[in-house]
């Protein structure tokens, strides 16, 4: 028998004369960690949505072989049944329902014609355990955090009876405790013989847990990578992706000078009467023209409140202190007031808040800024073209044409669209929201570009990220949030990643 649990033989998948996949070779050994590695748009993701009967055999081209066998998927149900589960970025859980409704969903516990529900609890609790989730299973998934929400979606695996378990940036909206804690239980569920696939742009992830690394360019594969021969670095996996070196993935930006301080908050706060508290308390703190202010700290610190609370507060908070913009206390009670005062914020869900799925590029970058194209009212479509095919090019958007539905791009793509967007409504101050989550390395590299470029010409931004490289190698000075509070400011020579977790975890 084939010391490989999973073989795909010259894959190829089209969309419309697009060539997503060309004669992709993929294969992984039963009962190791096998990390998808590539650039937005590479492929990834496409290949696994081949593997898990979600495009239907006979769409594309090649053979899928699992355990020795040849198999022809044309649901998501019969990959399912053979003992293949994939675990989307954006979880698949029923809010409302408890934790045991959810791991059974679909795959119901019966005695006879009926659900047998305490056998199902008495199964969900053995399932809780094998992935270390202390906690009771009638509770509601809506009450969990998208860390126990993870490990809900594996229990459900698990619990059928999953040989493959295909994982698609699992640790992408998690915190760093959160993210270990994940990992680690895909090393015990090795030990217990299940295979996995994780597709991930956390290269130190890739390094940590990966005994092989595959990677594709363009729809192809490059090459793949073994630990056991040292050959999984961050070097080689860069090199490999990109199909150029990155000396830096942080450009340096040369002749630093700071102008006068354009935002100043002083004894800021931000009551939530939602959740009954103040999420942001008694901050203090200053940008000055042509600085990147990092602002580092914990999911649920407070880093995106405090941004929400400077740009027109579209939580309606209750807010306090004073809010200074180049000199002058200012009220900003909308978002279009912030606007206005030249205030831009790139929301960290991108897909969610930020952008118009549905809608094309064009139509995307124009929609902050409709009377920056309009005349008496009524929008000059040529110049609506002319500014959306200018930050296509400006900002490298790879696609077709401007006519391009926003949706269909790759992540990093998607990130430019919604950067073009804010950026052409000539904000003095721009706030970047997690700026690279989920994106790929060389997409990262380009916005960190853009991000020097726009500073060089006196722009101002904080940037928020929970990527503590990202914060050590972009920002001029560092604030580090916890509970609401500013718990501590850095200098960039200062700052390292330990006396800045010992901040946000005071």
């Amino acid at each position: 028998m084939s010391e490989y649990i999973l073989e795909m033989n010259q894959i190829s998948k089209e969309f419309t004369g697009v060539k997503a996949l060309s004669n992709v070779n993929f294969k992984v050994k039963k009962g190791e960690i096998h990390c998808l590695i590539g650039e937005n748009g590479a492929g990834k993701s496409t290949l696994m949505k081949v593997l898990s009967g979600v495009y239907s055999y006979g769409t594309y081209e090649g053979d899928i072989v699992f355990e020795g066998k040849v198999q022809k998927f044309n649901k998501i149900n019969d990959s399912v049944n053979t003992g293949i589960v994939i675990i989307y970025q954006e979880l698949a859980l029923f809010p409302d329902l408890t934790v045991y409704e959810n791991i059974y969903a679909g795959n119901e516990v019966k005695r006879g014609a009926f659900i047998d529900w305490n056998k199902t609890i008495v199964q969900s609790k053995q399932m809780l355990e094998k992935v270390k989730l202390k906690v009771n299973p009638e509770t509601l998934v809506k009450e969990l955090g998208v860390g126990k929400q993870q490990l809900v979606e594996i229990a459900k695996a698990l619990s059928k009876n999953v040989k493959l378990l295909i994982l698609d940036e699992p640790t992408a909206a998690l915190n760093e405790d959160d993210s270990e804690n994940l990992l680690e239980l895909l090393r015990e569920l090795k030990k217990q013989g299940i295979t996995c696939i994780m597709i991930s742009h956390k290269l130190k992830e890739v390094i940590s847990i990966a005994d092989k690394a595959t990677v594709l360019r363009d729809g192809q594969t490059i090459c793949t990578l073994d630990k056991a021969k040292g050959e999984i670095s961050e070097s080689i996996i860069i090199k490999n992706m990109v199909g150029r070196e990155i000396d830096d993935i942080y450009p340096k930006r040369n002749n630093k000078q700071f102008g006068e301080k354009i935002l100043e908050l002083h004894k800021w706060s931000a009551y939530d009467p939602q959740l009954g508290r103040k999420v942001v308390k008694d901050v203090d703190l200053h940008v000055k023209k042509g600085e990147i202010v990092g602002i580092a700290g914990l999911m649920g610190s407070g880093r995106t409140e405090l941004a929400l609370s400077i740009f027109g507060n579209p939580k309606s908070y209750k807010l306090q202190g004073d809010l200074v913009l180049e000199g002058s206390s200012r009220s900003l009670p909308h978002t279009r007031d912030a606007i206005k005062a030249g205030i831009a914020y790139v929301t960290e869900d991108r897909k969610g808040d930020g952008l118009f799925l549905i809608q094309d590029i064009k139509n995307n970058i124009s929609a902050a800024n409709l009377h920056g194209i309009a005349k008496s009212g009524i929008i000059n479509s040529n110049e609506e073209i002319n500014i959306a095919n200018s930050y296509k090019t400006s900002m490298n958007i790879k696609a077709p044409s401007i006519e391009q539905i926003v949706g269909n791009l790759s992540g990093g793509n998607q990130q430019k669209v919604s950067l073009g967007k804010w950026l052409f409504v000539g904000p003095k101050l721009l706030i970047l929201d997690e700026p690279t989550r989920g994106i790929d390395v060389g997409a990262k590299f380009e916005i960190y570009t853009i991000m020097n470029k726009l500073i060089s010409e006196g722009m101002s931004i904080i940037m928020i990220s929970s990527e503590l490289g990202e914060v050590l190698g972009m920002s001029d000075r560092i604030y580090v949030m916890a509970e609401g509070k500013i718990k501590g400011e850095l200098s960039v020579d200062e700052a390292n990643q330990e006396n800045i977790m010992e901040l946000a975890t005071q």
